[in-house]
C-alpha cells in the first residue's frame, strides 16, 4: 500500500550541493520545498576528530553501498556488461551533502570554448576537424550569460583564489585570496614560468581565511589538515552544502528534509508530473509525494536512471543515434607523471585544491591545427597531503616487498612529486547509459548499464598531455621520471576521478537534447534536471562549479516557472 503525503510545490529529490542551492533558493522565495534524500543525515558533529584513512578512504563510509544499488559495465556493446561490485574508477556519494561532502574543492569555471564547443571548433578548424563518430554540440548557452551564476557559487562557497590570463573572464574578484604557496608549488611554477606557460595558484573551497557568505553562513579558514577528498571536514573549512546552501533553506522555515527516502520512480502522464514515489529505506514503506514542480539532483547516475525507469523522454539508440536519454555519457581523461628527489618536501600537510596549475594546454587556448585531437586538460601539481595507507611512492625497478622496498619508501615518502591532468571527455555515439535488461538492485529495479571506452581522441590528448608534463618535470629537476603517455583501455577498477557527466544533456533543439538551458526537460514542462548529467561534453577541468553555475541558472528558470508554467524555451 502507497501511502500518499501531502502536497508540496516543489520537491527536490537528491540534496548535495545542486539540490542544496536549489532549496535553499526557493525557499527563500516562500516556495514550499520537500528534499527527499536516500541517504542519513550528517553533520559536522559526525566528522570531529575522524581524521581515519581506514574508514573513509579505504572503506568509503561516505560512499554508496554497492551490494544495495550499482551499475553494470562494458567497454562495448559486444561484452557482457556484469555489475561493479566494488568502488573504484569513481566514487558514488550517499547521505546529506552527498558528493559536495567528501570533494577536495577543487573550484574552477568551464571555458567559453566548452559552453560553444562544436560552433568554435568549426569556427577555428572546420568540421572536418570533428570526427563522424563524436556528436559534438553547443549547450544552448553562453559563458557570458552562465558568469553571473558561476559569481553566485563563488559567493556562495568562498573561492579562493586568483586571477590568470588563460582562464575565463570574471565579473567578480575572488572572494578570499589564494591558498598558501608550498616549497613544492613554487617549484612547479618556476620551471613552468621557464619554459614560457603561465601558471597560477589553483583556486579552491578550501579556504585561505575565514569567510560569510551572502546568506550568513560562515566558512573556516583551512587548517592544511590533509583530510580532504573522501572525508568531511570537522574544521569547517571546505565549503559543502551541510554547512552552506542547507542550513540556509531550512532557517527559511519552507523546507523540509526527509532522509532515508529512496525516490524510485517520477510519476508522469506523458505530459506532466505529479509527484514520485520513494521508499523509507529502514521500514521499506513506499510513499506518494505529490508535487507542483519535481526537481531531479541525484548525481549523473540516478537522474539517469530515474528518468528511464520512469519513462520520461526517448532513450538513446546508438545504432539510429536518435534518442536522447543516456547519451554523451562523458568521464575525465587523466594523466600522470611522477618525479623522484633529491630534495624533501614537507608533503604531510596539504588540502584537497591546493594547487599550482596551468592552462596553456586546456581547451582551446592552444592551436590544435596540427594535433590529432580537440580541446586539451589542465596541467596542476596538488598537494593534498600523503596519507600512509595509501601512499607508497617508489622508482621504477624497486622491489614491491621487504626491506628495500620499505627502505625506498621511507626516503622516497617526502622526495616524490606528480604532475596530473585532467583531460576534456569528448561525447561518442558508442558511449551511452541505459537500462541492464538482466541484473536489478535490492528493490528488483534494473541496475543502470554504463558502456564506456577511451577513445583515440582521448589516447591522443593522454599522450600530448604526459608529454608536457614530462617537460615541465625535467625543468623541476627530478632524478627520475615515471611518464606512461598510453592509457589503453578504459578500466572500471582503478581509482581515477568522480567526475561523471552526460545523459540527459541540455541544448536548443529537443532532437538532439534532453533539457533547455534552464534545465527544464522538453517533454514533461514541470520536471527539471540538473547536474552534470546535462553537460553535452565534459571540460579539462573539475566539473563542480559548473554545477553550481547550472544550479542557480535552473533556479532562475523554476522561479519564472512557478509564476507563469509552460515551457521555458
Amino acid at each position: 500500500m502507497v501511502t500518499e503525503l501531502p502536497r508540496k510545490e516543489a520537491a527536490v529529490i537528491g540534496v548535495g550541493w545542486a539540490g542544496g542551492i536549489i532549496a535553499a533558493e526557493l525557499a527563500k522565495e516562500g516556495i514550499e520545498v520537500i528534499g527527499l534524500e536516500r541517504g542519513a543525515e550528517r553533520t559536522i558533529d559526525d566528522f570531529i576528530m575522524q581524521k581515519d584513512e581506514l574508514k573513509y578512504a579505504v572503506r568509503y563510509d561516505l560512499m554508496q553501498d554497492l551490494s544495495k544499488e550499482t551499475l553494470t559495465f562494458r567497454n562495448d556493446r559486444d561484452m557482457r556488461a556484469l555489475p561493479m561490485r566494488q568502488l573504484g574508477s569513481f566514487l558514488l556519494g550517499t547521505d546529506l551533502g552527498g558528493a559536495g561532502v567528501h570533494w577536495n574543492g577543487v573550484c574552477p569555471r568551464f571555458f567559453p570554448y566548452d559552453f560553444e564547443i562544436r560552433s568554435q571548433t568549426i569556427d577555428r578548424y572546420g568540421e572536418d576537424k570533428i570526427p563522424e563518430d563524436m556528436p559534438l554540440q553547443d549547450w544552448g548557452i553562453s559563458y557570458d550569460e552562465m558568469e553571473e551564476h558561476f559569481a553566485h557559487f563563488d559567493a556562495t562557497i568562498g573561492t579562493s583564489g586568483e586571477d590568470n590570463e588563460m582562464t575565463p573572464w570574471r565579473s567578480t574578484e575572488f572572494p578570499t585570496p589564494p591558498m598558501v604557496e608550498t616549497p613544492a608549488i613554487r617549484m612547479f611554477k618556476e620551471a613552468s614560468s621557464n619554459l614560457g606557460l603561465h601558471p597560477y595558484q589553483g583556486p579552491s573551497a578550501n579556504l585561505s581565511e575565514a569567510y560569510t557568505n551572502p546568506d550568513g553562513k560562515t566558512i573556516q579558514q583551512c587548517q592544511y589538515c590533509s583530510f580532504c577528498e573522501r572525508f568531511g571536514c570537522d574544521y569547517q573549512a571546505k565549503s559543502d552544502p551541510i554547512i552552506t546552501v542547507i542550513p540556509t533553506a531550512r532557517e527559511t522555515g519552507n523546507f523540509e528534509l526527509r532522509t532515508h527516502a529512496n525516490v524510485r520512480r517520477v510519476s508522469y502522464d506523458g505530459e506532466r508530473t505529479d509527484g514520485v514515489y520513494f521508499i523509507d529505506t529502514r521500514t521499506g514503506e513506499e510513499f506518494f509525494q505529490p508535487a507542483d514542480i519535481v526537481i531531479l539532483t541525484t548525481y549523473v547516475m540516478n537522474n539517469n536512471r530515474l528518468l528511464l525507469q520512469s519513462e520520461i523522454g526517448t532513450p538513446y539508440d546508438p545504432d539510429t543515434q536518435t534518442g536522447v536519454i543516456g547519451k554523451n555519457y562523458c568521464y575525465q581523461i587523466m594523466a600522470s607523471v611522477q618525479g623522484f628527489f633529491e630534495e624533501q618536501f614537507n608533503l604531510y600537510a596539504g588540502a584537497g585544491a591546493l594547487s599550482g596549475q596551468l592552462e596553456d594546454y586546456n581547451a582551446d587556448n592552444f592551436d590544435h591545427s596540427e594535433l590529432d585531437f580537440i580541446h586539451g586538460g589542465t596541467i596542476s601539481l596538488s598537494q593534498t597531503g600523503i596519507r600512509p595507507i595509501n601512499t607508497n611512492p617508489v622508482p621504477p625497478g624497486t622491489k614491491q616487498w621487504g626491506s628495500e622496498f620499505k627502505e625506498a619508501n621511507a626516503h622516497y615518502l617526502f622526495r616524490t612529486l606528480s604532475l596530473g591532468s585532467q583531460g576534456a571527455s569528448m561525447p561518442y555515439v558508442n558511449n551511452y547509459l541505459d537500462l541492464d535488461p538482466t541484473y536489478t538492485d535490492s528493490l528488483g529495479d534494473p541496475l543502470l548499464r554504463m558502456t564506456y571506452n577511451f577513445t583515440e581522441q582521448d589516447r591522443n590528448l593522454a599522450a600530448h598531455q604526459t608529454e608536457r608534463m614530462r617537460e615541465i618535470m625535467q625543468e623541476m629537476g627530478a632524478s627520475d621520471i615515471v611518464a606512461n603517455p598510453d592509457i589503453g583501455d578504459y578500466n572500471i577498477r582503478p581509482y581515477q576521478t568522480t567526475h561523471n557527466t552526460g545523459g540527459v544533456i541540455m541544448g536548443a533543439d529537443p532532437d538532439t537534447s534532453a533539457v533547455n538551458n534552464y534545465l527544464q526537460m522538453w517533454d514533461c514542462e514541470n520536471l527539471f534536471v540538473v547536474g552534470a548529467s546535462a553537460f553535452p561534453n565534459n571540460s579539462g577541468y573539475n566539473p563542480t562549479p559548473t554545477v553550481g553555475a547550472l544550479s542557480y541558472r535552473a533556479v532562475e528558470g523554476i522561479k519564472q516557472y512557478y509564476e507563469n508554467p509552460g515551457p521555458l524555451a
